[in-house]
């Protein structure tokens, strides 16, 4: 089969299983979930010992760079020429810097991302200084999938944001788990503006170390000694996401998780629901993602040439049943990359959005009207009462499988869907069969 440029999409069909899972389709549905433990849960496997000896990483505030594009060079990007030069400070916080107005190109400031430099450019970078937030523990439960000393496997409820932002200070993911880990307060220090409801501007790829001073309860109004930790918020779920996620408790921990995700070698599987059904049984999606230019809250699949700030991103699905007389269909996603909403976006790009995705075009009107008209009319009644509930798009974060950062070795871990998931998937079962029976 041919391969494409980064400049063409790929979409390329097989025929092979997309990953072996632990479970049969029953393990999602509602009516018939077991309840087991983590240890049972978990699959552990023992992998050779790795030599593990993490760089650390510190403040990179105010470092300068200041350095000539070498001559015959091919031209590039100015924040992914800066980053070829700058290994350990994230493209995230480079394109900040730029946006601040902190690089000069030729002795003039520039503050495109995109811009090209060639050969025989001088380019003159300071890097911006983070900002401080203020995270608060908060007494919110959370469902521990696994816990030793180093890191923790939550299962992330729906309609939890992973970690504050300006707007966004209480309930989330971090808040909680400031509160199971006992610490009272969080400062840590970020990039200004690199962070929203849920983190839309940067990929699990390019994540930052955040920097935390931690202040422990001060039980006779005394500051107790400040020490220099690092929370441990590894990769995002999107707010409507449920599902699998790590956190890191320690540096060690979370460089290494980070390189792992980096590199590509984190097993991640999510299921979806989606509006219509996709083209062949199993596909890999390979479409690169940027910014939607006409909506800044929305990410966009299209091929790199008619977007500049597209980054590459590839995906795997495999359709595991139909419903609805093909009205919805049930289909598995794996990762290659980690872009923001990549799922919803490339799901969208090859025409079946997610369920519920109203962002994407999965919305409630289109699944009602598509379900309603390849449905016989008793149907329509109980159709239009149980999409209309929907309030998140039908995603969730099934199997996570990652090294562990001081054992080597390879946990796996997998939760079922949450009820509003479990309750939609019955009921088209039940569309399905009561269809077929007329």
């Amino acid at each position: 089969m041919a391969q494409f440029l980064l400049t063409k999409p790929m979409l390329s069909f097989q025929t092979a299983a997309l990953v072996s899972l632990p479970f049969s389709l029953p393990f999602l549905r509602r009516n018939t979930r077991i309840r087991i433990s983590n240890s049972l849960l978990s699959s552990l496997v023992s992998t050779s010992s790795v030599d593990y000896s993490p760089p650390v990483r510190s403040k990179y505030g105010g470092i300068q760079l200041e350095e000539t594009v070498e001559t015959g060079s091919e031209k590039s990007r100015l924040d992914a020429w800066i980053s070829s030069r700058m290994h350990d400070v994230s493209r995230a916080r480079i394109q900040s810097s730029i946006r601040s107005g902190l690089v000069t190109v030729n002795g003039r400031a520039v503050d495109k991302v995109s811009y090209i430099v060639k050969g025989g450019d001088i380019v003159s970078c300071t890097v911006s200084e983070l900002q401080p937030l203020r995270a608060e523990a908060e007494d919110i439960p959370l469902d521990i999938v696994y816990e030793d000393e180093h890191l923790i496997v939550v299962n992330k409820p729906p309609h939890m944001v992973v970690h504050p932002a300006p707007g966004n200070f209480s309930g989330t993911l971090v808040n909680a788990v400031l509160h199971h880990c006992k610490v009272s307060t969080f400062t840590w220090l970020t990039n200004s503006g690199s962070l929203s409801e849920e983190g839309a501007d940067c990929s699990d790829e390019e994540l930052d170390v955040f920097h935390v001073d931690q202040f422990p309860t001060e039980g006779n109004g005394s500051r107790v000694s400040e020490a220099l930790v690092r929370p441990g918020i590894v990769h995002r779920l999107d707010k409507g996401t449920s599902g699998l996620l790590v956190v890191a408790k320690d540096e060690h921990a979370h460089a290494h998780l980070a390189e792992q995700f980096k590199q590509h070698t984190i097993k991640r599987v999510y299921v979806s629901l989606t509006t219509g059904v996709p083209k062949g049984h199993s596909a890999r999606v390979e479409v690169p993602i940027g910014r939607d230019p006409n909506n800044r809250l929305r990410m966009i699949a299209t091929p790199s040439s008619s977007n500049r700030n597209a980054r590459h991103a590839a995906s795997r699905y495999k359709l595991m049943e139909v419903f609805a007389g093909g009205a919805c269909a049930l289909v598995q996603w794996r990762l290659e990359t980690g872009r923001t909403h990549q799922i919803r976006a490339h799901a969208k790009y090859i025409g079946v959005p997610l369920l519920g995705d109203e962002v994407y075009g999965g919305t409630k009107n289109m699944a009602i009207s598509l379900l309603r008209r390849k449905n016989p009319s008793h149907f329509h009644d109980s159709i239009s009462e149980i999409v209309s509930k929907l309030d998140r798009p039908c995603l969730h974060a099934l199997l996570l499988g990652f090294k562990h950062p001081y054992t080597g070795e390879f946990l796996q871990f997998s939760r079922p869907p949450p009820d509003d998931f479990s309750e939609m998937l019955d009921f088209l079962e039940s569309i399905t069969k009561g269809g077929s029976e007329g």
